[in-house]
This record gives structure tokens, C-alpha cells and sequence, in this order.
């Protein structure tokens, strides 16, 4: 026989609700972003908030089209750009976030 070891009606579900809690994620730490803004003011607050939310909308472009990818019926790996792209995010609003308590 020749069948697949994973459950192809699982993972694919998985990995989608992964991404959307990630976005989610995502949200929560720009609105807290913001609201510090409108508390603390200043202009470093003012590009952090600005830059993390461009990279929000970033990253949410990329989560959707990996959700539309994921819900064939048999979906295709992800691609390594799309990977690398929504690391990288991560990772600049990570810095970000660093050098705003620095």
C-alpha cells in the first residue's frame, strides 16, 4: 500500500489555525503599539508604531496566501520565500520592539 503517514485533513487544518492565531498575535502587539502611542507620544514611538504596522499588513498578506494554499486538497509546502518573508518580519518587529526599551 501506498499511503500517506500524515492526515492530510488534519495537518493542513493545523497549520491554518497556527497562522491565524500568529496573525492574531500579530494585531494585539500593534494595538498595544498604538496604545502606547497615544499615551507616551514622542517620535520613536511614532516610527515603531508606523513600521509595525506596515509589517502587520505585510505578514497578514502572506499568512492569507498560505491559508488560500492550504485549503486544496492536497496542499503544496510552503513556499521558501513565503517562509523567509514572514521570519524576517517576525524578526524586524522583534528588533523593533528592542530598541524601542533600549
Amino acid at each position: 500500500m501506498n499511503e500517506d503517514p500524515r492526515d492530510p485533513a488534519v495537518q493542513p487544518e493545523r497549520t491554518r489555525m497556527a497562522w491565524r492565531r500568529t496573525t492574531l498575535t500579530f494585531v494585539v502587539v500593534v494595538l498595544l503599539a498604538w496604545r502606547g502611542l497615544a499615551h507616551d507620544g514622542g517620535r520613536g514611538p511614532l516610527l515603531f508604531t508606523a513600521s509595525a504596522t506596515l509589517l502587520w499588513v505585510v505578514f497578514l498578506l502572506l499568512a492569507h496566501r498560505r491559508i488560500r494554499f492550504l485549503a486544496a486538497r492536497r496542499p503544496a509546502g510552503p513556499e521558501p520565500a513565503m517562509v523567509l518573508g514572514s521570519a524576517l518580519v517576525v524578526v524586524i518587529v522583534a528588533m523593533l520592539g528592542a530598541l524601542l526599551l533600549w
